[in-house]
Order: structure tokens, then sequence, then C-alpha cells
């Protein structure tokens, strides 16, 4: 791919745009004494069919995901308050700087951007002034913003993908698509999308600055020469 055939960027948000919620995962293992990794093998033990996906399709409340979520963390043999954990994940996210900057500068070329998001129901209002939701946090930065939760589908389902392309207006060739997660990163590939994975930020846009062709950083409305 050059850039002259690139017509739009597609962000994952949790690990890309925000902070990952693995990070939180790994945190609460640490705080109450569960093995490495416990949570993630609880969730992957049935991607698709247990308490998490079925969350991130929108099948599930946050309350009926705890009750769920809790019974499949007893049969792996431990206690997790699921309500608390998903408490953890949804506050104190700020979306990262230099993936903002980023976001700016390519919609400053000309091209569209999207956001491609596994994530669940909002928690019903508190009438705190809060906001729960970290996707609002990115109010006009986005052409479009494809939730999990919304469309009944989640990554890596192909459909997903798709879907995020017919309503950017592109084929599937001529998006790039930022994950952190290489099962996500696969499964976009295959349908033809350029793919970056999100280890570290900084060099994941510098990847993408060479699929490009212009820098991610710096004022967005001059371009360099």
């Amino acid at each position: 791919m050059t850039s002259a055939d690139v017509r739009a960027v597609v962000f994952d948000l949790g690990g890309v745009v925000f902070p990952s919620p693995l990070d939180v995962f790994r945190a609460y293992e640490r705080q109450h004494g569960l093995p490495h990794r416990f949570l993630s093998t609880v969730v992957l033990a049935d991607p698709e069919h247990g308490a998490w996906g079925q969350l991130e399709r929108g099948e599930l409340t946050l309350a009926e995901f705890a009750v769920v979520f809790e019974a499949e963390c007893a049969t792996h043999g431990a206690r997790v308050d699921a309500t608390a954990l998903m408490a953890s994940i949804g506050g104190g996210f700020d979306p990262r700087p230099e993936m903002v900057t980023a976001i700016r500068a390519i919609r400053a070329r000309g091209l569209r951007t999207a956001a491609l998001t596994n994530n669940w129901p909002a928690p019903e209002p508190t009438g705190d002034d809060d906001d729960p939701n970290p996707s609002s946090q990115l109010d006009g930065l986005f052409d479009v913003v494809v939730e999990s939760a919304v469309v009944g589908l989640r990554k890596p389902d192909p459909r997903i993908y798709r879907l995020v392309c017919e309503r950017l207006g592109i084929d599937p060739a001529e998006a790039v698509f930022l994950d952190d997660l290489g099962v996500n990163l696969k499964a976009a590939r295959a349908l033809g999308m350029t793919t970056i994975k999100v280890a570290e930020p900084a060099t994941a846009l510098a990847d993408l600055a060479t699929v490009l062709g212009f820098p991610m950083t710096g004022n967005p409305a001059e371009p360099s020469l």
C-alpha cells in the first residue's frame, strides 16, 4: 500500500487511544493475590459465549455481567468482585495526548477517521458530573464510531470490520487499522486492511507516519514539505 491508497485510519480505543483495560486486570490481580493473567484466562476460556463476550455484544447489562463473570471466576478457583473491577476500568482513563494529536493531523490531511472498539453498555446515569463513557471524550475526532455493544458484533468478527468500512464509504484495502491485540489485527489483515500493532504508542505512530507519508506530531494544520 502507498500513502495515496489510504482513505481512512481506524483506531481501537482501549489500548490504543486510551490506556489498556488489561493494565487494570493486572493491577486487580496483584492487589487481590490472584495468579498473573487470571482474569485474561477466564475471559479467553470462552471468548465468544462467556460473560465478557456477551457483555461486549450488549447482550448483558453490567449488573448481569457481574453475576455471570463472578461465577466463571469461581469455576476457575478465585473470588472476584466484578462490579469493583469494571468500575476501575471505567474510571480515570484519559485519552493519550499523542494519539489525539495524530488523529487531528490525519483529519487535517483530508483522511477519514474511525473508532472501532469492543466495549460494553454504559451504566445507568447517576446524576454525577463525571461521564463514565470514555468515548465521549473524543467527540469531534472521528467521522465514524462503531461500538460492539451497540452493533451486536465484536472484534475479531469480520463483519464488524466490514461495517466500519461501509460506514466510512471505503473498501477495507483503503484503511489502516491500529489495535493492541494480535487476534484483532489478524482478522483485519485477512480482509485487506493494513494493520499496525500498538505496543508502544510512539513506535506505532512512527509506523503510521511511514504508511501515510506525513508526521503524526507538530501542528497538523501546517503540513511539512
